[in-house]
């Protein structure tokens, strides 16, 4: 069983920065793909940006691309996600994902590839 917690999220105004941090509960974590998604209120959610196991592959949906930025730490067991020039359009709940592969060069993308999720943190972008 592998154990998501989000943190980092909060109320920012528009143009600021947020850093989220994912914490995962796994002896290998180097072995997991990792995503970030989000939901907006009234919306579906959303995929964000995924990451390979080693780091080396990762991608962004076009709306977050050049503005977030997908890393990881394997050592601390963490995945992170680093957002700046944030719009009102950023405002959602953000969920780190997690899920198993074989091979170091594979990304997720969508939410049905992904066996665990974390609870989310709320991301606000307000003036």
């Amino acid at each position: 069983q592998v154990q998501l917690v989000e943190s980092g999220g909060g109320l920012v105004q528009p143009g600021g920065s947020l850093r989220l941090s994912c914490a995962a509960s796994v002896r290998t974590f180097s072995h997991y793909a990792m995503g970030w998604f989000r939901q907006a209120p009234g919306k579906e959610r959303e995929f964000v940006a995924a990451i390979s196991r080693s780091g080396s592959i990762t991608y962004y949906a076009d709306s977050v691309k050049g503005r977030f930025t997908i890393s990881r730490d394997n050592a601390r067991n963490t995945v992170y996600l680093q957002m700046i020039s944030l719009t009102f359009e950023d405002t959602a709940v953000y969920s780190c994902a997690a899920d198993v592969t074989t091979y170091s060069d594979v990304i997720k993308v969508q939410m049905r590839d992904y066996a665990y999720w974390g609870q989310g943190t709320q991301v606000t972008v307000s003036s």
